[in-house]
């Protein structure tokens, strides 16, 4: 345990982050409209991707291989779903001077999606050269 612990390190560091982020009080926090509309959902998006590449490049780490199983990816979209859709219902519930948004869970998800995308694109077995 303590080893797959030391892999997911960055992962865990970016987690806490994220969760202390998500429950700040949004007095606290910079006017995120004020660069764009919906700026907040680029921010979900990248806290998930960024979560998910780190979640996976600790996998990869740990097992010493660029080969992927599907039982890891089950694994981490479960840690995803799990934090993503727990910050929302703590938004919406415990955390009442915050907003429980359900599409910032969708963008979350989006998110980790994109991360997974980059996880079976670019880590495969066989790395080869494209013929021509």
């Amino acid at each position: 345990m303590l080893k797959t612990l030391k892999y997911q390190l960055p992962a865990i560091v970016w987690s806490i982050l994220v969760l202390i982020l998500c429950f700040l009080p949004g007095s606290d926090l910079p006017e995120a409209s004020r660069f764009f509309p919906g700026f907040d959902k680029v921010v979900h998006l990248g806290f998930f991707f960024v979560l998910a590449v780190l979640l996976f490049f600790g996998k990869i780490r740990q097992q010493n291989s660029y080969d992927y199983r599907i039982l890891t990816i089950i694994k981490i979209t479960l840690i995803c779903v799990t934090l993503g859709g727990g910050i929302e219902l703590l938004q919406w519930k415990v955390f009442t001077y915050r907003d429980g948004d359900w599409w910032d869970f969708f963008v979350d998800m989006v998110g980790y999606g994109m991360g997974v995308f980059g996880y079976l694109l670019l880590h495969r077995k066989a790395l080869k050269p494209l013929k021509k």
